[in-house]
């Protein structure tokens, strides 16, 4: 047998994990669908498990048909799900193009601009200038409006990589949800026997981790779009304005800490823009002020008993731990960083605790872990 020498080994080992890296980024669509899979593998095994147990006569389904119903319950649930909401979402992009922008923006310009004085605009970078060219001027080359005309090209694009992305995701989460340990299985491949007992024991602990995260993080979306959309309705909104309001503020919920005020300036701008014939002083500004109200309400709500549920109880993480990974990760990353930050820091965690675990830093932020 011929013995390969530490520096050797250490350098082969330094080439394959290159290697290995090269191969993920070449094949990330692939990898991406795989992951998707999984994370879809994870909300609905408890499912499977569910209809396992219904007795059909004398008989138990069996595993196979129980993965086919827990995924085909799944996709109508999403697409009934978006079948009553996309209806609600056109009807509401033929209304707002109805109006004119420019209305719009004259409606909120004055009393925008005496906000932009008090915080120290002079009057004289105003002068000549009207509110449209002031936001063109400033955020013209960060949103990029002269590329706007290759929207619907891009779109024309998507929607086949959609299709392929469907029913590659429907096939893999369908063999995944049927063999739960099948994803297991192929990354114990690609691990030496030394390291089997560990990785074994690292992807059964993310497994009830990431389970908890998604699942709480989807209620999370869910109760924010509601409650938004209550709340909505309540102070005046109509109800299909109140509904595409509420599913904007719960999808951007999604982006940590950023994600609410994005939400609730794009619900503001449709609550302008569906009321631009009424007077503003008199109305609007009112009806603004209540929207403001319960988007504050609904993100309080969300921050004491949603998030800490989600993020710190489910993930076994400390809430100021949980904030700087999310920051630091938004810094690295941006937006898709903050949304991925939870994630993977998980996982950074469980495999540092396996494999590091005499070190004091490793021991301070797994010691919840179990």
């Amino acid at each position: 047998m011929i013995k390969i020498q530490g520096s050797t080994r250490n350098a082969l080992l330094v080439l394959g994990i290159v290697l290995s890296f090269f191969l993920i980024w070449y094949f990330r669509a692939i990898v991406s669908y795989i992951l998707i899979s999984v994370v879809l593998s994870l909300i609905g095994r408890p499912l499977v498990r569910l209809i396992q147990r219904l007795k059909l006569g004398r008989f138990y389904p069996p595993k196979g048909l129980a993965a086919f119903l827990a995924l085909v319950a799944m996709w109508f649930l999403f697409i009934g799900f978006f079948s009553f909401l996309i209806p609600l979402v056109m009807n509401e992009f033929q209304e707002l193009s109805a109006v004119n922008l420019k209305s719009v923006i004259n409606e909120i310009e004055e009393p925008v601009e005496k906000v932009m004085s008090f915080l120290g605009f002079q009057p004289a970078e105003m002068e000549n200038r009207n509110f449209l060219d002031i936001i063109k001027s400033q955020l013209g080359d960060k949103i990029g409006f002269a590329q706007l005309t290759n929207v619907f090209a891009f779109i024309a694009g998507a929607v086949g990589k959609l299709l392929v992305a469907f029913f590659s995701v429907s096939f893999i989460t369908y063999f995944f949800l049927s063999e739960e340990n099948l994803f297991k299985k192929i990354i114990l491949v690609f691990v030496p026997l030394s390291y089997e007992g560990k990785t074994s024991k690292i992807l059964a602990s993310v497994s009830v981790l990431l389970k908890r995260y998604f699942i709480g993080l989807l209620a999370e979306v869910f109760m924010v779009g509601l409650l938004v959309t209550i709340g909505m309705v309540i102070i005046g909104i109509g109800f299909s304005h109140a509904v595409v309001i509420g599913l904007f503020c719960g999808l951007f919920n999604i982006i940590p800490y950023l994600g609410p005020w994005m939400g609730a300036l794009v619900g503001m701008f449709i609550g302008i823009a569906i009321n631009i014939h009424a007077d503003f002083m008199s109305y609007t500004l009112p009806l603004l002020g209540l929207m403001i109200i319960v988007f504050v309400l609904v993100q309080l709500l969300d921050n004491v008993l949603f998030q800490p549920l989600i993020y710190s109880s489910s993930v076994k993480a400390h809430p100021l731990e949980i904030f700087l990974v999310i920051m630091i990760a938004g810094t690295m990353a941006g937006i898709a960083g903050m949304i991925l930050a939870i994630p993977v820091y998980t996982i950074l965690r469980v495999v540092a605790k396996e494999f590091m675990d005499n070190l004091k830093i490793v021991k301070a932020l797994t010691k919840n872990l179990g």
